[in-house]
């Protein structure tokens, strides 16, 4: 193992990206390219890039999963196109209430604007099929979400044991 502090520094910020793909609170895999970034600074770009290169890439795939798992989620129940928009704007008001905001804000936003897409999109459904259908719009959203975070914690996995591969080895 490098004794050098700013590889360990470098390490523990990539690190954080473990915990911060669950917390809300932390940026999640953001802490892998700003980690591997102060790696290449420290060691120059001859020695930095692929490390950087690997946590650029991984974040990317980590902003794919997210956008993903909306899409897909309110693609396969045939939402409205607006569903998948609201229920980023409930993550980011679930992120400022923390906790179980998270899953409830995107949750609440997708049902109240798919309830009020469907009153326009199938004006021919009553009010408690619409209501059924927008629960289930969110709870796939919801669900789209959670498998996300999978995904993204195992990027952070990948995105860590990758840059101690490459810079230690």
């Amino acid at each position: 193992m490098p004794v050098d502090p700013i590889w360990w520094l470098a390490l523990a910020l990539q690190l954080v990206a473990l915990p911060g793909t669950l917390l809300p609170v932390l940026p999640g895999l953001l802490w892998l390219p700003v980690g591997a970034g102060l790696w290449c600074w420290h060691v120059g770009w001859s020695a930095g890039w692929p490390p950087l290169l690997l946590a650029t890439v991984t974040f990317a795939l980590g902003l794919i999963a997210d956008l993903l798992a909306v899409s897909l989620a309110t693609a396969k129940l045939e939402a409205g196109r607006w569903s998948a928009l609201a229920a980023v704007v409930g993550l980011g008001f679930g992120l400022l209430a923390g906790g179980f905001g998270v899953l409830i804000g995107p949750w609440l936003m997708a049902t109240v604007v798919e309830a009020w897409s469907l009153r326009e999109r199938s004006p021919e459904l009553g009010w408690n099929a619409r209501a059924v259908r927008s629960m289930r719009v969110g709870l796939a959203v919801v669900a789209g979400l959670l498998v996300s975070q999978v995904a993204q914690l195992l990027l952070a996995l990948i995105g860590a044991v990758g840059f101690v591969l490459l810079t230690a080895l």
